[in-house]
């Protein structure tokens, strides 16, 4: 059977699964901290040293493959809500938060206060301090740059915020929840705590659109490649086959 058959077989899973990040990007638009996910594609080798293909053969040869995805880190655009709890990071760095499954990272401050004190994410997961847990006492919290929080004149709490080298490798395990290696996050030195503000996703509606466009123009190519070889396939069976 041709490689090339192979190769835009492969082609046609990777288009549809770069389709289905997209979706998931254009999807999350109004997510608050969300960061997107961007596609990364390595070259598949129907073959390898010298071969001869046919024309179709050599042009789908080359096709990339989905090579996995990676986080975008660029930060997204910060709007104010006037809530005391609504909390934005302006730099690289990210909250630390404390769900059943372990310790995560997030963008989304949209915060809020339980009965029992304890300061939590909208999904219910606690917010971490330097010392752990965040337990606020009743009154209107102050949020200073370096995320410290403080009730009247007592300090509550400081925020615990983690930054990540450039080459972390962070993966999305929520609509904004993120997990690291262990050992990965490194103590802040670049982000400030923007208090009363939220942060919205960084992804481009415009550019996911055409994104969007291309990777189904991709998709129809592989489809019709497929078609071809199809075609090729048969018109052999029909007569080479029979002289065998």
């Amino acid at each position: 059977m041709d490689s090339g058959y192979y190769a835009a077989a492969a082609g046609l899973a990777a288009q549809a699964q770069a389709l289905e990040l997209i979706a998931n990007n254009l999807a999350n638009l109004g997510t608050s901290g969300y960061r997107g996910q961007q596609a990364t594609f390595h070259s598949l080798l129907a073959a390898a040293g010298p071969a001869r293909w046919n024309p179709l053969n050599a042009a789908m040869n080359d096709f990339g493959v989905l090579g996995g995805s990676r986080v975008d880190l660029a930060s997204g655009s910060l709007t104010a809500t006037g809530n005391p709890l609504d909390l934005a990071v302006a730099g690289k760095g990210f909250f630390v938060v404390r769900s059943p499954k372990g310790d995560f990272y997030t963008r989304d401050g949209g915060f809020h206060r339980t009965p029992e004190g304890r300061l939590v994410t909208a999904e219910g997961d606690s917010v971490l301090g330097e010392q752990g847990l965040i337990t606020l006492p009743a009154g209107a919290p102050a949020v200073s740059d370096d995320g410290t929080i403080s009730v009247g004149e007592a300090v509550v709490a400081k925020l615990r915020v983690a930054e990540f080298s450039a080459s972390t490798p962070l993966t999305a395990v929520g609509k904004a929840l993120y997990s690291a290696p262990a050992g990965a996050a490194l103590p802040a030195a670049s982000s400030s705590i923007r208090q009363g503000m939220l942060e919205a996703s960084n992804v481009s509606s415009v550019e996911s659109v055409v994104q969007l466009i291309s990777v189904q123009r991709h998709a129809e190519m592989m489809q019709r490649a497929l078609t071809l070889f199809d075609s090729q396939f048969n018109q052999t069976a029909a007569q080479d086959l029979p002289r065998v």
